[in-house]
Order: structure tokens, then sequence, then C-alpha cells
């Protein structure tokens, strides 16, 4: 019998937080670099971003391009204040509610670039991902964030 230690998890009204110092430093670059290519100003068209600011009127491209054109900035700036409480709060032994809800949305949004990168569907099984694969590294590191998102979205 294999006993899954447990990172996140709720332990009465709290969020009790249990990551090694690597999983921290993890998470901390792939913050760091998403806050980077959020920088970039996120630009339209961009295939990474597809599943992060998806089409709004996909049957309209000028009112899809009016909707980003007044919206992006707002979902960007979101996105940027959920990246310094996840930062911010990466250290802790316990997360707030809005805390965790800043990790789920982070986390999140990099397992989002990921899968569009990697063309992931619901028919893509991990499992069955040959490690010779050139890709193999970022289909685990998908799977890693894809656990840790679970626990906080149990959590919460």
């Amino acid at each position: 019998m294999v006993l899954r230690r447990w990172r996140i998890k709720k332990a009465g009204n709290r969020i009790r937080v249990h990551l090694q110092a690597d999983e921290q430093g993890l998470i901390a670059d792939l913050m760091e670099q998403l806050r980077d290519v959020l920088g970039d100003d996120a630009p339209v068209g961009d295939d990474r971003f597809r599943r992060l600011f998806p089409t709004a009127y996909p049957d309209d491209p000028e009112r899809d391009a009016e909707y980003h054109k007044y919206m992006r900035e707002e979902l960007v700036a979101s996105h940027r204040a959920a990246i310094d409480r996840v930062l911010g709060s990466l250290g802790a032994d316990e997360l707030s509610e809005a805390e965790a809800i800043s990790w789920t949305q982070s986390l999140n949004s990099v397992r989002l670039i990921l899968g569009t990168m990697l063309d992931i569907s619901e028919e893509t099984e991990l499992s069955d991902i040959d490690p010779a694969d050139p890709a193999y590294g970022t289909y685990v590191l998908y799977g890693y964030l894809s656990g840790l998102l679970e626990e906080v979205v149990q959590a919460l």
C-alpha cells in the first residue's frame, strides 16, 4: 500500500500547506516565468494564451477584438495580482481563502499554457507518454501541477 503525502489540505477552518523547498522553488520559478510572459502584454493571437484568454465571441471577430481591447488589461492585472499573492504566501504553513484562490488561478494559468503547448485534450493519457518523448518533462510538470491544483481545490 502506498501512502500519498499531502501537500495542501483542509484542517478545520484552515488550509494547511506542506511543500518541500524544491517544490517551493519550482512554483516560485513558474510564477516568475508566468509574470514575465504576461509582461509581454500577452499578445492576442499568441497560441500559448488561447486557453488563458479564450475567445469571447467566436462567431464575431469584431466584437471579440473589442472585448479583448477593453478587458485584456484587467484580466492580465488580475493574473499578476494572483501571482503576487502566490509568491507572498509561498513559504507559509497556512493559506487564507483568498491566497488559495490565487493559487488555483495561477497554477491553472500555467497548466493552461502548458496544455496548449502540449496540445493536451481530455483524451490525453499522461501515463501513456513515452519517457523518450522530448516533451516528457513538460508532461510530468503538467501532471504535477494538475495534482497540486486538485489539492488546493479540495482544500477550498
